[in-house]
């Protein structure tokens, strides 16, 4: 490396050389690094291309995932969703103990890991909604559902200022991460008003194969709007809506032959 020297210092690459700041003053380097060749066959490189591959396979489920929930994805704000998804998505493959390292993946890991991931970390669901509810899989009926019972939204709810009204949505998804496909649903309840009345017990329901064999994931969430001259608008434009996994089933368990 080599020191600058000159009325104004420059920082950024020109050519092969690179300027930069560092706590010895302004340095400039040549360009280097490991060939992209080399990262590919050098055997001391073995467990960099094992952690390249996990992190691709990881970077795919995350992106299927996502777009089996963009219906209720694109209601809430959060520019880090992807990174952090796929930071749990490696996870996932982490936990595949029937694979060697640089092979295993999403169908052979722990995919119930994902569990109470929040969509929206600007808005977490178990701070936003506060009234009890149950979230089930049937595998073999294929329905995946959310129940609430009756509640006070102004009791049971941390609604951001200028709200008068929500709905709680909720989607299914029947993910197969190896063909990147999905089958998915979407349920939501009405606008309801943000008082001291009762809501009416809520029932939604997505359905998706009946005995499928993939993983299934059910989401929970809420929309606020606000209502002007009778007309709904989305309140900030989703940053305070929330979204979570309420409930994963992963591969189901074979059943050994008779």
């Amino acid at each position: 490396m080599a020191k600058q020297n000159g009325i104004i210092p420059l920082q950024g690459t020109i050519g092969n050389i690179t300027f930069y700041k560092s706590k010895a003053g302004y340095l400039a380097r040549e360009k280097g690094g490991v060939s992209a060749n080399r990262i590919a066959t050098d055997p001391a490189f073995a467990r960099t291309r094992e952690n390249t591959a996990e992190f691709g396979r990881a970077g795919k489920a995350c992106k299927i995932l996502l777009t089996a929930f963009r219906t209720l994805v694109m209601n809430i704000k959060d520019s880090y969703t992807s990174s952090r998804l796929c930071r749990e998505m490696v996870k996932v493959i982490k936990a595949d103990a029937v694979n060697v390292r640089g092979q295993r993946n999403v169908i052979d890991g722990e995919a119930e890991l994902l569990k109470d991931f929040e969509f929206n970390s600007n808005s977490r669901l178990e701070a936003t909604l506060f009234a009890p509810y149950t979230a089930a899989i049937d595998r073999v009926a294929g329905t995946l559902q959310v129940d609430i019972p009756v509640f006070r939204p102004i009791d049971l709810m941390a609604s951001p200022a200028g709200a008068t009204h929500f709905k709680i949505l909720a989607g299914g998804a029947e993910v197969d991460f190896e063909a990147e496909t999905f089958v998915n649903g979407v349920a939501t309840s009405e606008e309801i008003p943000i008082d001291g009345s009762a809501t009416q017990k809520l029932h939604l329901l997505t359905n998706v194969t009946a005995n499928s064999t993939k993983p299934l994931f059910l989401a929970l969430g809420i929309a606020f709007y606000q209502q002007v001259n009778g007309v709904f608008n989305k309140l900030k434009n989703g940053i305070n809506n929330a979204l979570s996994l309420v409930e994963v089933s992963g591969m189901p368990v074979a059943t050994p032959a008779p």
